[in-house]
């Protein structure tokens, strides 16, 4: 079968175990280059190791390489700083872009949610690793609810699974994530916070949600989270529930005072979530970074799949 050429830019934690998901699990892309600014990167000398051409000159060192004209799909998984200029060049030689920084260039993209919504955009936003955790779970209150008034997460990652480019886009993130919270979410207000714990061993990825929603009863939200999760856990086998979803109900002889909204009647629900890698680079604790990549792979795959239906219904 042929598949549509892939590039990845950024050989980092986040860029190596995407390359190691797309070599251990191929679908409908074939990685063709491996892109970095450090030559004596592992993930360079990994790409190397499995045949994948590589480059230490950044995105004018990718266009140099033989394969540059072949690759339909490239995966930014720099820094959002540097993927606008990687976003400007790429589209300009038609490529299409799978964004793994907090940029948000292009449509916010959640797979179990809105995967199939932007196959034709020239490039898609994977929102940041808590985004993809608990945005599922906030479209699960919303779909059922009349209206998720607020909704608010907290990750915690272990402090060792967040290298540089993570840390250089913690402010990226909060506003990123929160933004998404609304426009994929379905919250009329979101907000997001990020925790990096530096406990040792290190911690898994836990994640918070919690919303603040009215026109649903506990049984509905309950079965809309469970059937998200076993969505999710489709291409991330260590998301799960922590407990059962909480719910706390406010009606009208105790309306819950909300500065700026006023006071809320409804439910509040608390979603508690863990998120365990699946060990293909990172360690099973870096589950933070496992579901950014895996999102990012489950996206590529479908617009992969788009593009071979176009270019068979052409020729």
């Amino acid at each position: 079968m042929k598949r549509v050429k892939a590039a990845i830019i950024g050989s980092g934690n986040i860029g190596t175990d995407l390359m190691m998901k797309m070599i251990k699990y191929p679908q409908n892309m074939e990685l063709a280059a491996v892109v970095g600014i450090d030559p004596a990167s592992e993930g360079l000398a990994m790409a190397r190791d499995h045949g994948i051409a590589t480059t230490h000159e950044g995105i004018e060192g990718l266009k140099k390489l033989p394969c540059y004209s072949e690759i339909g799909i490239a995966f930014d998984a720099t820094s959002a700083y540097a993927h606008k200029d990687h976003d400007a060049a790429l589209r300009a030689d038609g490529i299409q872009v799978v964004d793994l920084t907090p940029a948000a260039i292009g449509p916010f993209t959640v797979p179990p949610v809105n995967m199939e919504a932007h196959l034709d955009q020239p490039n898609v936003n994977m929102v940041t690793c808590g985004g993809q955790a608990t945005i599922p779970m906030v479209a699960a209150v919303a779909r059922v609810s009349d209206k998720v008034h607020y909704a608010e997460i907290v990750a915690s990652v272990s402090s060792r699974s967040a290298g540089p480019g993570t840390r250089a886009n913690i402010d990226e993130f909060t506003r990123t994530t929160a933004r998404a919270i609304e426009v994929v979410g379905g919250a009329s207000k979101g907000k997001a916070i990020i925790i990096l714990n530096p406990a040792e061993p290190p911690m898994i990825m836990r994640d918070t949600v919690f919303t603040l929603s009215e026109g649903a009863d506990e049984e509905a939200i309950r079965a809309s989270v469970n059937q998200m999760v076993a969505e999710v856990q489709k291409y991330v086998p260590g998301y799960r529930l922590k407990q059962d979803v909480q719910f706390e109900r406010f009606g009208d002889n105790n309306p819950l005072k909300i500065p700026g909204l006023g006071e809320f009647c409804g439910i509040k629900s608390m979603i508690m979530l863990e998120v365990e890698g699946a060990g293909d680079y990172l360690p099973p604790y870096s589950g933070n970074l496992d579901i950014m990549t895996a999102a990012a792979k489950a996206t590529g795959e479908l617009l992969a799949a788009r593009r071979m239906d176009a270019e068979g219904q052409a020729a």
